[in-house]
């Protein structure tokens, strides 16, 4: 199962969610991400969360939507804050689609303990996520109610 994270920039917030659900995962599924304006490269805060974390970040890159060209996926996961009135890119293809709504720690100022909090807690989230997602009965479940399933995962 392949699962495309999406989000406007690609730097932040889909790379956290790539990198910590290809840490999590059996090795039958990969997450890649993308970004409909992607940024080019991955913020430095980034990188050092997932390091801080003890998670790998060879291979990370911020790019655009030909991450998955000739390897269409089967679910895209949206990580924009509607909320926050960002404009999350959307994905025309046959794959089941959620949105899992994260707020964007780039965005936070203050201290560098107050920085480094909203990165850690975002990807503190993230792992939640993914975790309530491996523990899907996913051979069991038909597209409808893998749907309705990774659909309320965004919702807490």
């Amino acid at each position: 199962m392949k699962v495309l994270f999406m989000c406007t920039a690609n730097s932040c917030r889909s790379i956290l969610s790539e990198a910590m659900f290809n840490h999590l995962a059996p090795s039958e599924h990969q997450a890649v991400s993308s970004g409909s304006f992607p940024r080019g490269e991955v913020l430095p805060r980034t990188l050092l969360t997932l390091r801080e974390t003890g998670i790998a970040t060879e291979g990370l890159s911020s790019k655009g939507n030909d991450a998955f060209a000739g390897c269409p996926p089967d679910i895209v996961i949206t990580v924009c804050d509607k909320a926050a009135g960002e404009a999350c890119p959307v994905y025309f293809g046959p794959a089941l689609k959620a949105h899992w709504g994260l707020a964007d720690p780039s965005d936070v100022s203050g201290s560098e303990a107050e920085i480094r909090s909203a990165f850690h807690a975002t990807l503190a989230k993230i792992e939640a996520r993914c975790r309530a997602f491996f523990a899907l009965p996913l051979a069991d479940l038909n597209r409808e109610a893998l749907q309705q399933a990774i659909t309320r995962i965004g919702q807490h």
